[in-house]
């Protein structure tokens, strides 16, 4: 991606190194172990549905809010070039959903991006680097550690910047939806429906947030010409990557589709480039679609 020229948001939080890491994760009065923790990683990773909501199901429900407060903001040092990769895309971002919703009429709000790293406290309860990144609708805000970018490559085999990029416009694509209220109607349905259903909903809700992410790709493109060879094609292969089917494979050795929660790695590829092709949000609309 070129992106060497472009300006960085102001709604990026550093909290690295403000000693908040180490131990385990403690809901509910319990602390759960690291093979807890590598299920929900292998459920929640690159995620809209908060990782920790899968974390309060493992043990059993109950999770309080977590009275802490968090670290003070402060900015990524000038020499961090992959912060400061992370401030831009924030700020494409920001550039391609002010436009949009400007519009349709409506006003963005931007949401925050925090580097964190170990664990940091969030509305949603304490994040952990080990779940990946995810958003949190509570405080609007987007949380990753950036050893996750070194996951993306050597575990998921998905190198690249536009890789790097997906990740964070799928999150800022799970903000969108907040905005637009989607989140919270299918938060309120998958209440009152069977878990089968509730996770038809999840996979619908992830599936529009990778569409999200490629209309992002495209206006940005559009925009600015940051796109290189290749580029799309890293995207894809992470989107591949992350598909309920290929990490089921990895972490049981079968699949069961009905347990899907984000979509098969068929799925999450088609609704990425159809984000991409169209550069339309409007065509996001997995909902209504008869077939994904």
């Amino acid at each position: 991606m070129r992106m060497d020229n472009h300006r960085e948001s102001d709604n990026l939080e550093d909290r690295r190194g403000s000693g908040m890491g180490g131990g385990g994760l403690r809901l509910g009065g319990g602390r759960l172990g690291i093979g807890t923790i590598a299920i929900a990683l292998v459920a929640s990773y690159f995620l809209g549905i908060n990782p920790l909501t899968v974390l309060n199901m493992l043990s059993g429900g109950g999770m309080p809010a977590i009275e802490q407060s968090a670290p003070e903001a402060r900015r990524p040092p000038a020499d961090d070039e992959t912060a400061r990769f992370v401030s831009q895309v924030l700020a494409s971002t920001e550039d391609t959903w002010n436009e949009a919703f400007r519009a349709n009429g409506q006003r963005y709000q931007e949401p925050k991006l925090v580097l964190f790293s170990g664990m940091t406290p969030t509305a949603c309860g304490t994040g952990q680097s080990a779940m990946g990144p995810f958003y949190c609708p509570g405080d609007q805000k987007v949380y990753i550690d950036l050893v996750f970018f070194r996951e993306l490559k050597e575990r998921f085999k998905a190198p690249g910047e536009f890789a790097q990029a997906y990740v964070i416009a799928h999150e800022v694509g799970h903000h969108v939806q907040n905005l637009l209220g989607i989140a919270e109607k299918v938060h309120t349905t998958q209440q009152r429906v069977g878990k089968a259903e509730a996770n038809a909903l999840s996979v619908r809700m992830e599936l529009q947030a990778d569409c999200l992410a490629g209309v992002w790709g495209k206006r940005t493109d559009t925009m600015k010409q940051v796109l290189e060879p290749g580029d799309l094609e890293a995207a894809l292969t992470a989107a591949s990557a992350i598909g309920d089917d290929r990490l089921q494979q990895q972490a049981q050795g079968r699949i069961v589709p009905e347990s899907f929660t984000h979509g098969s790695s068929a799925q999450r590829m088609r609704w990425f480039k159809r984000g991409f092709e169209s550069g339309d949000m409007n065509q996001c609309n997995t909902f209504k679609a008869a077939q994904l």
